[in-house]
């Protein structure tokens, strides 16, 4: 694999969207090999000496909890993480490519330390100018927030908005640009992981890995 994403992988998953089964995955798994898992896999092996390695995460979905039970995703993402639940994202979906960077919490502990983060004037300030930038150059801040404001958080509060994210991400969608089956997507991902690097070493350095133990 030499290339970048096959348009076909965006085909797959808009078809996948019309009839996820476990039938049509099996009949069509050859094609998500060829042209989602190998050219991600590609994709993610090229940065990693920048980057470090990245985790592709599995086309099922855990449906025991959920109402949906379509049993496959409707996306193939890899994660390059510097501590789990931190580091540099790419997707490919239907919509096409997505790229950035933040962390989603893996233990009760991680979005606390955050909060107490942000809340303190000098880290506080530092992330501010983070995503200050990463707007101004076009990413989109998303993450799962309050509805209001977190308990004891002032309504003045001068960082409001970033207290109210249980968790923190930057994010680029390129859609399905002339280059995304080229060997230059691999260096369009690489400019988006360098510019959200920044967000990924302030998350790095003051949530880190979760400090609670897996239950058993």
């Amino acid at each position: 694999m030499s290339g970048g994403i096959p348009l076909d992988a965006l085909d797959f998953f808009e078809e996948l969207a019309a009839e996820n089964t476990r039938t049509w995955w099996q009949a069509n798994r050859a094609r998500w090999e060829e042209s989602v898992r190998e050219p991600m896999e590609w994709l993610v092996e090229a940065l990693a000496h920048e980057f470090g390695e990245a985790h592709l995460y599995r086309p099922q979905r855990d449906v025991r909890f959920a109402k949906d039970k379509s049993p496959y995703k409707d996306h193939q993402g890899a994660l390059a993480a510097t501590v789990p639940g931190v580091g540099f994202y790419v997707q490919v979906s239907a919509d096409g490519l997505m790229t950035g960077g933040g962390f989603y919490p893996t233990g009760p502990d991680q979005t606390p330390r955050y909060r107490a983060a942000v809340d303190a004037p000098a880290s506080g300030t530092a992330l501010q100018q983070v995503v200050d930038r990463l707007v101004a150059d076009g990413f989109e801040l998303g993450g799962e927030t309050v509805a209001t404001r977190p308990r004891g958080v002032a309504a003045d509060h001068p960082r409001l908005e970033l207290m109210r994210h249980k968790h923190l991400v930057a994010s680029r969608r390129h859609g399905a640009p002339a280059w995304l089956d080229t060997p230059e997507a691999v260096e369009q991902v690489r400019a988006d992981w360098r510019a959200v690097r920044p967000l990924v070493d302030w998350l790095t350095e003051h949530v880190g890995a979760t400090q609670v133990p897996r239950r058993r």
